[in-house]
């Protein structure tokens, strides 16, 4: 008489790699969607940080910087430093945003007195 042997079935090992599957994808999904909410974080932060500098430049210079000075990459007038390096869009774009959106787009009145900051978010709702 031979002993018995102690093996999975079939249809047990099917069922294993099916719920291995299952927490696979779902770890996928959750994954992404936090790097999506994580992104979308620094890009507010980052607007949060830009505005603040330009309304100290306002403060000293009576006007906001012209749309050439925000651009130089830059905030820095008369030895005076508001932000030393503006901040980018985190690359690759992601979400909603592609290449043309993933940017801080900066647009200030003729007199100086009142700016835009525009930016694209890939997940979150817009603020």
């Amino acid at each position: 008489m031979s002993k018995p042997r102690k093996a999975f079935t079939l249809i047990e090992l099917l069922v294993v790699i099916a719920i291995i599957g299952i927490l696979a994808t779902i770890s996928v999904l959750a994954f992404s969607s936090a790097r999506a909410k994580t992104r979308d974080a620094k890009r507010i932060g980052d607007a949060k940080q830009t505005k603040t500098a330009l309304e100290m430049f306002f403060n000293d210079q009576n006007r906001f910087p012209t749309e050439a000075e925000f651009n130089s990459g830059s905030l820095v007038i008369d030895g005076k430093a508001y932000m030393v390096n503006l901040p980018t869009a985190p690359n690759p774009p992601d979400g909603i945003c592609d290449n043309s959106t993933n940017q801080f787009v900066y647009d200030v009145n003729s007199a100086g007195t009142t700016f835009t900051l525009s930016y694209c978010l890939g997940a979150l709702p817009a603020l």
